[in-house]
C-alpha cells in the first residue's frame, strides 16, 4: 500500500531529490509558493528542506529512499518513518491553490526598525518598531512602548501602516551608535 512519507533533505536539494525519486518511479511533491527573493520573485519551497513523496515501503524498500542523493533522512518517529495522511497532502495543495489565487503570499514592505501604527483593531492608533517578519509574512514582531517599558508582540502584518515621516514620535535618526561612537555615512 502506498503512503506519502515527508522527506528531510540537505539545504536547497528538494528539487533534486524529487527529481531522483522521480526517475526511479516515486511519486515526489515539493510544496511551493511565490517569494521575493534578491529582489525578484521566484517559486520557493514552501517548507525549506522538506518534500513529500509517495511510495509502498515495502515494495521499494526503506535504502532505496533513504540513500537518494541530497536527502538527509526520512521523518520518522522512533524507527519507525511517519505516514503523512492523503487529506494532509490535499489541503496542502487547496491551500497553495488559494495562496495562488490571491496573487501570492501577503507582503509588508516594512524593514526592521520602521516606525509603524496599528491602522486596525483594538490598538488602533497606537505606534510600535517593527522588529521583524515571523514566517511567510501573515504575522510579524513588534515592539510596543507601554506602561513605560518596551513590549514584545506578534500581530497580524494586515493590521499596521507605516507612520509617515511628519508624524514620527522619536527625534529623528540616531547619531551615534552608543557609547558616543558616531555613525558615519
Amino acid at each position: 500500500m502506498e503512503y506519502w512519507y515527508a522527506l528531510h533533505t540537505k539545504p536547497n536539494a528538494e528539487y533534486r531529490v524529487a527529481s531522483v525519486l522521480n526517475e526511479r518511479g516515486i511519486e515526489a511533491y515539493v510544496p511551493t509558493v511565490r517569494k521575493r527573493w534578491r529582489r525578484e520573485w521566484r517559486e520557493r519551497p514552501l517548507f525549506p528542506c522538506y518534500l513529500f513523496a509517495r511510495f509502498a515501503l515495502d515494495e521499494v524498500g526503506y535504502s532505496a529512499v533513504a540513500w537518494t542523493p541530497g536527502l538527509r533522512r526520512v521523518v520518522a518517529f522512533g524507527s519507525k518513518p511517519a505516514t503523512v495522511p492523503d487529506e494532509a497532502i490535499e489541503m496542502i495543495r487547496q491551500h497553495l491553490e488559494k495562496i495562488r489565487a490571491q496573487g501570492g503570499l501577503p507582503t509588508h514592505g516594512f524593514k526592521q526598525g520602521d516606525e509603524v501604527r496599528f491602522a486596525t483593531g483594538p490598538l488602533q492608533g497606537l505606534h510600535a518598531v517593527f522588529e521583524g517578519p515571523m514566517g511567510p509574512a501573515e504575522r510579524v514582531r513588534v515592539l510596543i512602548q507601554f506602561l513605560g517599558e518596551a513590549n514584545r508582540a506578534e500581530v497580524p502584518a494586515a493590521d499596521l501602516e507605516r507612520v509617515p515621516e511628519t508624524e514620527k514620535k522619536h527625534g529623528g535618526s540616531r547619531r551615534t551608535r552608543g557609547r558616543g561612537r558616531p555613525i558615519r555615512l
